[in-house]
């Protein structure tokens, strides 16, 4: 039930105005009884009623040019407690000005300015702030019997989150208690919500609080506490989740009252992409962008954020018929005014290509279409080089033809020192877009962006880790030193924006910053941790062995080559050995002929098109390996113990120049 009539909320500023005037008035004359100990003479009464409407006249008007009768009570704060005084103070000095120039200054002694000041500011305020309690009274009845909560952190981010909670209609959640690890915030209350404890305290806090659902209160975590506060929240066996984060806030996608998971991402050891959307509004808008590879996992997240920057046209080349039609409509959903053009068609069929590129004439160029499944291209030898590096000829070929300003080919880590099929291909691919097309004598930016693995794309560790967990276990692991570098769909995304408008990356691969390398079984770990589940006791984690063509390490960059940083903060430009087109174009032509031939053909012309890449050895044409054979081992707590520095001696770990090993594709 409203706690006033529906009458008064359609005539607000009317009531506010009219309160003021009562305010105003009673205040006046509190001033004057207090100046004369309630015994006003006759002479000061006279004064009083003769100076009264000029008071009223100039404090109301200069609290409408203020603005003050448009603020919403029940949200009373001190920021409105002090345009309250700055507009009371105003409309004093005035009406002292207007005393003395009518002469009544005589009757009227300085000090009742001085209190009607006062009185002014504590009416005002006092019946503002009255509304708000009465208002926030009556939620905090309403919200007795919401979920219990638990809150971790007591910064600024808790108290956003209790302040907002007092307004909750529904009143579903209920905080009793926060947590915090800065020694300044113990025993002390917010919101006159009590800090009681640490982060260590969780879980016995927990218990004795009857909390049913934990809060992470703490946007400005680093990873590494985060990882430390969800293992505390695991331990609990209760519901929790985070605050989200201001980005997120900024940008509209949640409140500050819609808690959101917190996932794997969120875990990882790396610093925030810091995008300069500036440059690189500046360098798409009004331009004609091509994506090929439009409807795959990092093709469609470009295609995306590529929208947001208004290109006078996108066109998405896919050969995926349904994942384009639902990405296409999403975008034009997202934004209706764009020229979206979605082409169904195939990188590695030339006249297909050259048609797309004779009719919409890109402007940009990002070449994201590739296979990238380090095991099963192992097995497919040849449909790997038929994509990746004819695909990657032809679009290079038809962008230098065909006048495009930039041609940005989507490159990955493993094709440093590649011990994959696939790898080996994307180093191919890199250097046919670095070296070859300058026998065409192109005015056309040839560039190319390499980075890591990418949390969440299709094939990759973690829909392989849900699909896992939804069957009970257990989650697959190819062996407990394996790491890799991680990033989120749209911190490649932009990053790969941000890389493709630097001048500087011009000609060569940008290396995108990728943080630190986490171990896949750390990964598993924090999964089942984030179900609310522990790993080894409620889900099991099974060692299966290294698969075709994994490294047991990811590189980023390879010994012959050197990173040079840039003007963008997490972005290095890798310098390469020059290379010689003609003998590029010699390579290639023999690598696409061994297509003919068969896997066999095309591994023997790999080895010598990239020194060092030893593709994995083959039993009859195709198939798993004997050397990489699985081992299943179910992990137990001595293999734990092995990641602090003592490996078991059954584990072999090779080298660090031998590479390693993946489950991201």
């Amino acid at each position: 039930m409203p706690m006033f009539p529906r009458s008064f909320s359609r005539h607000r500023r009317l009531l506010i105005f009219a309160i003021q005037v009562v305010l105003t008035a009673i205040g006046y004359l509190t001033a004057f009884a207090l100046r004369f100990d309630s015994s006003i003479p006759a002479e000061s009464i006279r004064a009083f009623w003769m100076t009264l409407p000029v008071l009223l006249v100039i404090r109301l008007v200069v609290f409408a040019r203020l603005h003050l009768y448009r603020g919403y009570w029940h949200h009373f704060g001190l920021e409105d407690l002090i345009d309250l005084a700055q507009a009371v103070t105003i409309s004093t000095v005035l009406f002292l000005i207007a005393v003395i120039f009518l002469g009544q200054l005589g009757p009227v002694p300085r000090s009742v300015f001085v209190l009607d000041w006062m009185l002014a500011v504590l009416l005002g305020g006092g019946i503002r702030f009255a509304v708000r309690c009465l208002h926030e009274g009556r939620i905090t009845l309403r919200r007795a019997t919401g979920k219990r909560v638990l809150v971790v952190g007591a910064g600024n981010g808790a108290e956003r989150l209790l302040r907002q909670l007092r307004h909750e209609k529904h009143g579903a959640l209920r905080v009793v208690a926060l947590v915090d690890d800065d020694p300044a915030k113990r025993h002390i209350s917010l919101h006159g919500v009590p800090v009681l404890g640490t982060t260590e305290r969780i879980v016995p806090l927990a218990a004795k609080h009857r909390i049913e659902m934990l809060v992470i209160a703490i946007p400005s975590a680093t990873p590494s506490q985060l990882r430390r506060i969800v293992t505390r929240c695991a331990e609990t066996k209760l519901e929790f989740k985070r605050l989200p984060s201001l980005r997120e806030l900024l940008d509209g996608r949640t409140a500050v009252t819609q808690l959101a998971d917190v996932k794997l991402e969120h875990l990882l050891a790396r610093d925030p992409v810091v995008l300069d959307a500036r440059s690189v509004q500046e360098d798409l808008e009004g331009k004609v962008v091509l994506v090929t590879g439009g409807a795959g996992s990092v093709g469609s997240e470009l295609s995306r954020q590529i929208a947001r920057v208004r290109p006078a046209k996108l066109i998405l080349f896919e050969q995926a018929e349904s994942a384009l039609y639902f990405l296409q409509l999403e975008i034009q959903q997202a934004h209706p005014a764009l020229d979206l053009v979605p082409v169904i068609g195939d990188v590695t069929i030339e006249e297909r290509v050259a048609q797309v590129f004779e009719l919409y004439r890109p402007d940009y160029v990002f070449h994201a279409a590739a296979y990238k499944h380090v095991p099963m291209m192992e097995t497919n030898a040849v449909e790997a080089v038929r994509n990746n590096v004819l695909g990657t000829l032809r679009v290079a070929e038809c962008a230098a033809r065909y006048g495009a300003r930039k041609f940005v080919l989507i490159s990955t880590d493993k094709a440093v020192n590649p011990s994959s099929i696939m790898g080996a291909t994307k180093r191919v691919a890199e250097r046919i877009v670095l070296g070859w097309p300058s026998l065409l004598a192109s005015d056309t930016d040839f560039r190319a962006v390499r980075f890591g693995n990418v949390l969440g794309s299709d094939g990759s560790v973690v829909p392989l880790f849900k699909r896992q967990l939804a069957a009970g276990g257990p989650l697959t692991v190819t062996h407990p030193e394996v790491s890799r570098y991680f990033m989120t769909l749209p911190e490649a995304a932009q990053l790969v924006l941000q890389a493709a408008a630097l001048p500087e990356a011009a000609g060569r691969i940008a290396m995108l910053e990728m943080g630190e390398p986490v171990k896949i079984v750390e990964m598993a770990e924090h999964f089942v941790r984030l179900a609310g589940l522990e790993p080894y006791r409620d889900v099991q984690i099974v060692f299966t062995g290294l698969r075709a063509g994994e490294k047991m390490f990811e590189e980023l960059i390879a010994p012959s080559e050197v990173s040079i940083p840039t003007s963008a903060r997490q972005i290095h430009i890798i310098q390469t050995a020059a290379s010689d087109a003609a003998a590029i174009q010699q390579d290639v032509d023999r690598l696409c002929a061994a297509t003919m031939i068969g896997d066999h053909a095309v591994i023997s012309e790999i080895r010598s098109l990239v020194p060092g890449c030893v593709p994995a050895r083959r039993e009859t044409g195709v198939g798993v390996p004997r050397s990489i054979e699985p081992e299943v081992r179910v992990a137990t707590g001595a293999d734990r113990a092995s990641r602090d520095g003592n490996t078991p001696a059954h584990w072999y770990r090779p080298p660090a120049s031998e590479g390693s090993a993946t489950l991201e594709s």
